[in-house]
């Protein structure tokens, strides 16, 4: 099963950059995508019905052109949630879920930290509760894909200038911890644990020909629980940097559950 998360930066916006024809190249059995801006009734016929695929969406209802998240999906789920239950983050349109039997896949778009304390807070706070719940699910014998823009490089290996940015949301030491502490929770790295010393990025400022000069962050991200990993599920991971259309990238996981292997 191929899983891809992809930051679009714009739905509207990235449909006039082949972004169908994107879909068509990167051929995910599931496609999370993330930074949509969009409200349901701005959601066109073409973005909403691409052929062989089922679209499930969750807007944004506090801010109109503003976060918002979707996925394309192959694979029937048994259940989709529409957030966690906790409305400051739910009316924002950031957390679509599946539950697909084997696992629960959460294709989430984590704050961004940058425009003040106010924000910055919100996203640690982001942070606190999202994993409290899927924690729960973890206690209670579930396996968790968790897939989408976190807003935080890990480490130095994670983004060109670590020294200069150490002030900045996005590499704040604080920040930084949270994604140490998610590890220590039990949830696997995919990319960096199956690639330790690859370095390579997920996304790049639209400025000082950045994405041309690759100079970038990795903050795109899949996430797993332990258990997946130490099962042998996780195939691959990978970060697709040949496809355009966004100051972001795909990133995919390639996964096999014995449930599913044919």
């Amino acid at each position: 099963m191929k899983l891809v998360s992809w930051n679009v930066n714009g739905l509207a916006a990235i449909m006039k950059k082949d972004f169908l024809g994107s879909v068509r190249r990167i051929d995910a059995d599931i496609l999370a995508i993330q930074e949509t801006k969009l409200q349901a009734a701005k959601l066109d016929p073409l973005m909403e019905r691409i052929d062989g695929y089922r679209s499930l969406w969750s807007f944004s209802i506090r801010k109109k052109g503003y976060s918002g998240v979707g996925i394309y999906t192959r694979v029937e789920p048994r259940e989709v949630g529409y957030g966690i239950g906790i409305p400051e983050y739910d009316e924002e349109g950031r957390i679509l879920w599946m539950d697909l039997g084997t696992f629960v896949l959460f294709n989430v778009y984590f704050p961004n930290g940058q425009t003040g304390e106010d924000r910055l807070a919100y996203k640690l706070r982001f942070y606190e509760d999202f994993f409290a719940y899927t924690d729960r699910l973890r206690a209670a014998g579930r396996s968790v894909v968790i897939a989408g823009d976190f807003n935080t490089a890990h480490n130095e290996i994670d983004l060109k200038n670590p020294k200069a940015n150490e002030t900045y949301s996005g590499f704040l030491r604080i920040e930084r911890d949270w994604m140490d502490r998610i590890i220590a929770r039990g949830y696997v790295d995919t990319f960096r644990t199956l690639y330790p010393e690859t370095v390579k990025y997920s996304w790049w400022t639209y400025r000082f020909g950045a994405r041309r000069r690759n100079i970038g962050w990795r903050i795109d991200y899949f996430f797993v629980s332990r258990d997946m990993m130490d099962n042998g599920w996780i195939q691959d991971a990978f970060i697709d940097n040949e496809i355009e259309g966004s100051d972001h990238c795909p990133v995919g996981l390639i996964l096999t559950p014995r449930e599913m292997a044919a």
